[in-house]
């Protein structure tokens, strides 16, 4: 009988013997100090990016990281479950990043009509003109133009996979004003590269 149990688990998945973040954090909520260093190394490489492109810099990133990340280990026991674990701890780093470099969370938007941002991103352009952009490297550097607050979106959605219901709760939004914020963060970002390939 052992052995086809045994036989049973090498057929499985490798992430379906890893336990998910829900269940290192009440490790976690317990003291356990390996479910929480399993939890961070699991997180970190990405919040570090996130962070960066919220607070604006390497060193106010590493500050953000360090609070977060010792906010998680303190709050882990209020973790829930209602959303997502991945989603809480980006929420928990983007509050400290706030702490970090209040002036550039939540920066109001300067609204331009969308006609305009269409326009200056060249709607109906070749789509081959944005392949050269991306080969010449210029969506990093156009990236870096835009406001925090539309850099955000784009990290969260294109680059780190959040959901729009996920990307919504982490920045205090509505759905729709994160899909708004996004669309013109999208519109902004191709004007971007496009000037910068000129």
């Amino acid at each position: 009988m052992p052995a086809l149990h045994a036989l049973r688990l090498q057929h499985l998945p490798g992430d379906a013997l890893t336990p998910g973040d829900g269940s290192l954090l009440a490790a976690s909520a317990g003291g356990d100090r390996a479910a929480f260093d399993a939890f961070v190394a699991r997180h970190q490489d990405a919040l570090f990016r996130y962070l960066r492109t919220v607070a604006g810099n390497e060193a106010d990133a590493e500050d953000a990281l360090q609070e977060a990340f010792v906010a998680a280990w303190r709050g882990a026991g209020g973790f829930r479950g209602g959303s997502s674990a991945r989603g809480w701890l980006f929420t928990i780093g983007r509050h400290a990043a706030a702490l970090a470099a209040p002036h550039l969370v939540d920066e109001p938007d300067a609204l331009v009509p969308l006609d305009a941002l269409g326009l200056e991103a060249g709607w109906g352009a070749e789509p081959a003109a944005e392949r050269e952009a991306d080969e010449d490297g210029l969506l990093g550097q156009a990236l870096a133009q835009l406001a925090p607050a539309e850099r955000e979106m784009i990290v969260l959605r294109d680059l780190e996979g959040f959901s729009g219901e996920e990307a919504a709760e982490l920045t205090g939004l509505t759905l729709a004003a994160m899909k708004t914020r996004l669309h013109r963060a999208r519109l902004r970002l191709v004007a971007e590269a496009r000037r910068l390939h000129a």
